[in-house]
């Protein structure tokens, strides 16, 4: 017989945005049950680069919950434990020639005026801060708030450290969502069993759209491929977070197609991370060596040292993709009690305290700390304003 269980919110999904919501609304006085198919990271999270930043967003909503999250995650890496390996180390964006160092001017200039922090760099400046980059680059900009951590880790211990006001349900599918005669929300259906709560948040990532469809509402949220490709571990050979200029359009841009640009970093435990890939081809898992080649090649370009380095494993990711690049944030007005916290794309660890924030205000009708309008999760109905 199905066992009946109860707390104050549900939240779907244990990767780090689930995490967030349910640290914030347990650190408001609220219970919460965490469910998932899975294990804690087991989708998007757990193929993360662990990315925390500021310096590839546009001024505006995006970028106003990332600066809120640059604060809370340097605030959260002083009481959660250190095997989250929060790293402040910054970021580096690198033009090849003047044309490219003039776009990012004018791109940081817009940022400087919504509260980044981003320092030009000469092109006979750049090894001062990365000696092994490739010379005769045009400059850059060296964006001191961008961070990193280790996304599962960090996933983990935000749950951890809720304490025992959240209660883990792992390892099981939601099948369907529990509604009263009046449509609001009263729970989730498991294969086993039935949880009950006033409150679902659908923290469900890259699987957010069909969750939202159990509930009948349209939420478009679609996968969107990207590989990243682990070097052998290695000395320190890139300290920041590095990146070619053309990053930025590509986490823009709404295309389908293949798109690749060089993204590189080191980690504490060693390896080198190489990316970054987009493309939306369902679910499909299948290695690409076409992908794989031009990450190579990418990386190899901005550090030619890279060249003689073993790559030893890539794995695959699907960054949780809404057509206007902002997550769907907060109550939705069609289906009292749900609320929706995905489709962040490849920001969601970056965003996720921010996120969080957003949800316990809105589960405890606490003031939330910046407006939410933006990332309503309605405004894909034909009728919505």
């Amino acid at each position: 017989m199905p066992t009946r269980e109860t707390s104050d919110v549900i939240v779907i999904g244990a990767g780090v945005v689930g995490a967030a919501c349910a640290h914030y609304a347990a650190l408001a006085g609220l219970s919460v049950t965490v469910v998932d198919r899975g294990h804690v990271a087991g989708g998007t999270t757990g193929a993360g680069e662990g990315n925390l930043l500021v310096s590839d967003k546009e001024p505006g909503p995006e970028l106003d919950l990332a600066l809120l999250s640059t604060a809370l995650w340097t605030e959260l890496a002083d009481r959660l434990p250190p095997s989250v390996e929060y790293e402040p180390k910054g970021g580096l964006v690198v033009a090849s020639d003047a044309t490219g160092l003039h776009a990012l001017r004018a791109f940081a200039a817009r940022q400087e005026k919504a509260g980044v922090v981003a320092h030009e760099v000469s092109g006979d400046r750049l090894h001062d801060l990365e000696p092994h980059l490739a010379p005769d680059l045009a400059g850059g900009f060296h964006y001191p708030q961008d961070a990193q951590v280790m996304p599962a880790h960090a996933a983990a211990q935000l749950l951890r450290a809720a304490g025992d006001r959240v209660r883990l349900a792992l390892g099981e599918e939601v099948t369907g969502l529990l509604t009263g005669a009046d449509g609001a929300i009263r729970g989730v259906r498991t294969a086993t069993r039935e949880l009950h709560a006033p409150h679902v948040v659908n923290a469900a990532g890259t699987w957010g759209g069909a969750l939202a469809a159990l509930a009948g509402v349209h939420l478009p949220v679609l996968p969107r491929r990207g590989f990243v490709l682990v070097t052998e571990p290695l000395p320190r050979v890139v300290r920041h977070k590095v990146y070619a200029a053309d990053y930025v359009a590509d986490v823009a841009s709404g295309s389908a197609a293949l798109q690749t640009s060089a993204v590189v970093e080191g980690t504490p435990a060693g390896p080198v991370l190489i990316g970054a890939s987009r493309e939306r081809v369902g679910f499909d898992r299948t290695l690409s060596t076409e992908v794989l080649r031009r990450l190579a090649a990418g990386a190899t370009s901005l550090f030619p040292v890279l060249g003689g380095v073993r790559a030893i494993r890539t794995y695959p990711g699907f960054r949780p993709y809404l057509p206007d690049h902002l997550p769907a944030i907060g109550p939705d007005p069609r289906v009292p009690g749900l609320l929706h916290a995905c489709g962040h794309e490849g920001a969601g660890i970056g965003l996720a305290p921010a996120t969080g924030q957003l949800v316990a205000a809105a589960l405890t009708g606490a003031r939330p700390p910046l407006d939410t309008h933006p990332f309503r999760p309605e405004r894909f109905d034909a009728t919505a304003p």
